[in-house]
């Protein structure tokens, strides 16, 4: 039985010396932003954590940042992480959610269900008295296989085809004024605005103090950028991260089946052809 997408810090710390439980720190620093989540895993993370780079286990056959690998090398990545097929396995981040929520996406779209985001993450950890360790750990290789949950992921195409056909509703995570194309996208080279017939439910929108909001206001946001909870639904974002968290908050409210576009608006809004439209 698959675990719930969130975990308490309680739990977690009553496992802390099961070996089928394994922590991991997903923590990003976003290109162009400053800190370093390398070091600052080595400063201090959960006792037997390991650190989970989204920038270093990815498709680097692409300029696009950030893509699923292949599940050959998401597999190789893990088992040099020393996680197993049959571990529990819990992502943190020092605060955002956002790339925690990245890597239990990763985790289930390469077929590992067995995997939540610890609620409050680090910041959490250590307000509670929790114990952290410092230095980079070295782990036993573990045996794990991984496959690509094609019902978890969509392509450019797959996204054109939803909204030609209306099969499906798309969410987009990015803030209301990128969203209307009013304020310039991070990346060069991408065009402002949104998919036509696309929703926005901006991811700040749904956290409250570094955590996921509680379900009643997860429910409430979503509704209220029309999102229709009922229908198959796919999120984006700028490049696949925010659009990962709101498919945990999704999963969260008992929809586990929601799809991410990978490639997000730093593939579609470079993408010759793909539609555009501003505003509202």
């Amino acid at each position: 039985m698959a675990m719930t997408p969130l975990v308490s810090t309680d739990w977690l710390a009553e496992r802390l010396d099961d070996p089928k439980v394994k922590a991991i720190d997903g923590s990003w620093v976003m290109v162009g932003t400053p800190g370093d989540a390398n070091a600052d895993f080595v400063a201090g993370h959960i006792p037997g954590a390991v650190h989970f780079d989204i920038d270093q286990v990815a498709d680097h056959s692409t300029d696009l940042p950030h893509m699923l690998p292949s599940p050959q090398e998401f597999a190789t990545a893990v088992r040099r992480m020393g996680i197993e097929a049959g571990d529990q396995v819990v992502i943190y981040d020092t605060g955002s959610v956002y790339s925690a929520a990245r890597v239990w996406w990763t985790f289930r779209a390469m077929g590992h269900r067995d995997v939540a985001v610890l609620d409050g993450g680090l910041p959490k950890w250590i307000a509670e008295g929790h114990p952290v360790e410092t230095g980079w750990p070295d782990k036993p290789h573990g045996e794990f296989k991984a496959h690509l949950d094609e019902a978890l992921v969509r392509d450019a195409g797959q996204v054109e085809a939803i909204l030609s056909d209306g099969s499906a509703q798309v969410v987009d995570a990015r803030p209301a004024a990128r969203f209307r194309g009013e304020a310039p996208e991070p990346r060069a080279g991408l065009r402002g605005g949104h998919m036509p017939g696309a929703l926005n439910t901006p991811a700040g929108a749904l956290i409250r103090d570094g955590r996921l909001a509680p379900p009643d206001e997860l429910r409430a946001a979503f509704e209220a950028a029309g999102v229709d909870l009922g229908k198959p639904l796919v999120t984006t974002c700028g490049s696949g991260v925010t659009a990962s968290l709101l498919a945990l908050a999704l999963a969260v409210l008992g929809r586990g089946d929601v799809a991410v576009y990978d490639g997000s608006w730093s593939e579609w809004g470079r993408l010759e052809g793909a539609p555009v439209v501003t505003g509202a």
